[in-house]
């Protein structure tokens, strides 16, 4: 992209720029130095590396003939055992990154020593409106600070010398289940926050601070509020005649801006990706339909003053957590003979746009993975051509899941090869109406059954849950070219909860996979060419810099988020997975090695199984309606997050303490007094009783014949599932 690859003067004057800051001692970052980015390769300076968010890096001295060269420099433990997601900051040397309950690092990046760390005195017991994890994706810098949004609704400007606080800024209104995990943006000194809730019910909007001082500038509502009120501005006017019925604005319609953002310097346009509805069920939401805008949609606004400008909507009336808050790149391409300036995105409905980022045009789109709800893009209206999906009547049987075909992990584009790399995955999901939903902020609002009345019948052991469950889940690195929209190859991940992409000038493409992975491709092949066994699954993104002429690549690693809290069975990591999380960083010729994994091995001390078989029932299907979402199905979660199914006698005397006291808050288990009572948590607890006493059979089990022809039995029912995926996928290429 030229803007974001600056040649010429430009360069010139970015690198005598990056001198005398390197000189001066200062950080001094400005729109001037994120624009030439690719002036300073040593460091990695905002989200993306540059505004264009392409996360490409010139460096080069890892590449196709000396990545198998590539060795464990040094790693640092960061004293946590829950998601890592963000991308580090580089900047003259030091890396700046984020991790779980919005706790900042700064570390050297020669040796990985800790030069600071602030946990920001978050509160802790907001955990329970995270719908996915304690996880924050990362940082901003302009000029002397570094900005960060917490889980608890806060936006905070840090000094980068120590860590201390500069101000702080609470962004959200605290009676709502409002939380932030997405990294700020920096355009002209304002400071972009968006937010996240919309499972919880909440109205979404994007947020303009002063960096100087942390006043609000601006706010864009991205859905109308009540239309008896008056609108915040003209266009939430327009937006509000696409919402049928209601009141939406009771539950508060969802539209969240939690994650991807992109910024134009010449066209002077940032770019939002704007989340699901609230509730997802569309005929609860808008019982007389309409597109309900700008709910999956990317919006282009005015950084001045939060304008709007135009709009594009990928899931017109989205009734299935078909975000649109995935990762967004711009590039100039080629397209029939003329050269485009364009906006990419691959949501998570399963289709890649590629779009005028001038005008919202739309110029091209195709489905990446399996897509059932749509047969493709009419690319006259921009508008999907549906599927008979509607899951009012009947359950839906549907690709993608709300999972997606892609979520929050970055891609990457190479202005080499012309691809873009996307984390992509294949995961279906069963919709079906929920005739009795009632709003309730304390809980997920979805109003589909998926989020209810969900279990596993008794006879459905863990060893059967953890074959079907891995087998029906893929994931891969998919080189797609966005030109020709089609795939140019895929690298199979062996799960669908992977790490974002880093592509390079070496001629590779960086991830790292829900099995413990880490690895360089061929960018043009897509040929493994090194990897490294990580101990645990990885969802950080990789960053690449150099200090002293000599190139490192860094990327955190640490389990969890959406899919490796909710199904953490499904990661099928190294036997032993480690629960330290950490950020590791390797170099040529290094020989550096993690520590062998020691993990105590928990014998299940359960009380006497005495409850009824209809409390044990009802405690099943609560649980999966309240714990499934941080501990797994049927208590299958990743050794991060607490084995329910192993409880000890202490646990299991403290249970009502732990669940509905919070006596566990500062480890990220909130009390849940608010939203469920006495008799219900008893329930719950009667249920893991049960489970307890079933791991107790299975370790006593263990080696016995009738154990070992069960596990081959399961191997065979895992084999199937997976040959019936392929099937899946097979059948619907071949029909379109």
């Amino acid at each position: 992209m030229k803007r974001a690859r600056t040649t010429g003067s430009w360069m010139l004057a970015a690198m005598a720029l990056s001198w005398a800051i390197t000189a001066s001692g200062s950080l001094n970052v400005d729109a001037e130095r994120i624009i030439a980015a690719d002036a300073e390769p040593e460091n990695w300076i905002s989200h993306g590396r540059g505004y264009s968010e392409q996360r490409f890096s010139p460096l080069d001295q890892i590449n196709r003939d000396t990545a198998q060269r590539l060795g464990l420099a040094w790693f640092t433990d960061l004293g946590t055992k829950r998601g890592l997601e963000a991308t580090p900051l580089v900047i003259d040397g030091i890396l700046y990154f984020t991790g779980t309950f919005s706790q900042v690092w700064a570390v050297d990046g020669r040796s990985g020593e800790i030069l600071w760390h602030n946990d920001l005195d978050v509160d802790r017991s907001r955990a329970k409106y995270m719908c996915c994890d304690v996880v924050n994706r990362g940082l901003a810098v302009w000029e002397d600070k570094l900005f960060v949004g917490t889980m608890d609704g806060r936006l905070v400007a840090l000094d980068p010398e120590n860590g201390e606080v500069i101000w702080d800024k609470l962004t959200i209104d605290l009676e709502r289940p409002y939380s932030i995990t997405g990294a700020p943006r920096v355009v002209d000194g304002k400071v972009l926050i968006g937010n996240g809730g919309g499972e919880f019910g909440v109205r979404g909007y994007v947020s303009a601070y002063d960096a100087d001082d942390g006043e609000m500038l601006w706010r864009f509502y991205t859905v109308p509020g009540n239309p008896d009120e008056p609108f915040e501005n003209p266009i939430l006017e327009t937006a509000a005649e696409t919402w049928g019925g209601g009141p939406w604005w009771e539950i508060g319609g969802g539209g969240t801006v939690w994650d991807s953002m992109a910024y134009d310097p010449e066209l002077n346009l940032l770019y939002i990706g704007v989340g699901n509805g609230s509730p997802w069920n569309k005929h609860i939401r808008s019982p007389s339909g309409g597109d309900n805008l700008f709910l999956s949609s990317i919006v282009a606004l005015n950084p001045d003053d939060g304008s709007y400008v135009w709009h594009y909507q990928t899931t017109p009336g989205d009734g299935w957590d078909y975000t649109a808050t995935q990762h967004i790149i711009l590039a100039d391409l080629e397209i029939d003979g003329q050269t485009r300036e364009v906006l990419m995105q691959a949501p998570k409905n399963g289709f890649f746009y590629v779009i005028d980022r001038e005008t919202g045009e739309l110029i091209s789109a195709d489905n990446y993975v399996p897509v059932s709800w749509a047969e493709g893009v009419d690319l006259q209206t921009g508008r999907p051509i549906e599927t008979d999906n509607d899951y009012l009547d009947s359950a839906v049987y549907q690709f993608p899941s709300p999972m997606g075909g892609h979520n929050w992990q970055p891609m990457c584009h190479s202005p080499d090869t012309g691809y873009v790399y996307i984390p992509s995955r294949q995961l279906a999901m069963i919709y079906r109406q929920d005739a009795e939903f009632e709003y309730d902020p304390e809980y997920w609002n979805v109003g589909l059954d998926v989020a209810k009345d969900f279990t596993f019948p008794p006879w459905m052991d863990a060893e059967l849950v953890n074959k079907v469950g891995s087998a029906m889940a893929a994931g891969s690195l998919l080189a797609w070219d966005p030109v020709k929209q089609q795939a140019a190859w895929r690298a199979d991940a062996g799960g669908p909860w992977n790490s974002g992409a880093l592509c390079t000038g070496g001629g590779l493409v960086f991830d790292g996979t829900g099995r413990g992975l880490i690895r360089a491709l061929d960018a043009e092949s897509g040929d493994l060419l090194w990897s490294f066994d990580a101990q645990q699954g990885v969802i950080g993104s990789p960053v690449t810099y150099s200090i002293d002429g000599e190139q490192y690549l860094s990327i955190l690693v640490g389990w969890g988020g959406a899919f490796g809290m909710t199904f953490g069975f499904a990661s099928n990591t190294v036997d032993a997975p480690s629960t330290q999380g950490r950020l590791m960083t390797f170099k040529l010729d290094a020989k550096g090695q993690l520590p062998p994994v020691e993990r105590e091995q928990r014998t299940p001390e359960p009380p006497e199984a005495t409850a009824s078989d209809d409390m044990v029932d009802r405690g099943n299907v609560l649980y999966h309606r309240s714990c499934v979402y941080c501990h797994g199905p049927r208590g299958i979660s990743h050794p991060n997050v607490a084995d329910l199914r192993s409880m000890d006698a202490a646990t299991h005397r403290n249970f009502m303490g732990i669940v509905l006291g919070g006596s566990m808050k500062d480890q990220g288990m909130p009390g849940f007094a608010g939203t469920i009572n006495n008799e219900q948590a008893e329930a719950i607890h009667a249920y893991l009783i049960e489970l307890n006493h079933q791991e107790l059979d299975r370790i006593e089990a263990e080696g016995s014949l009738w154990y070992r022809f069960k596990m081959a039995c399961y191997k065979v029912i895992g084999w199937l599932a997976n040959a019936a995926v392929a099937a899946m996928e097979w059948f619907k290429n071949a029909a379109g």
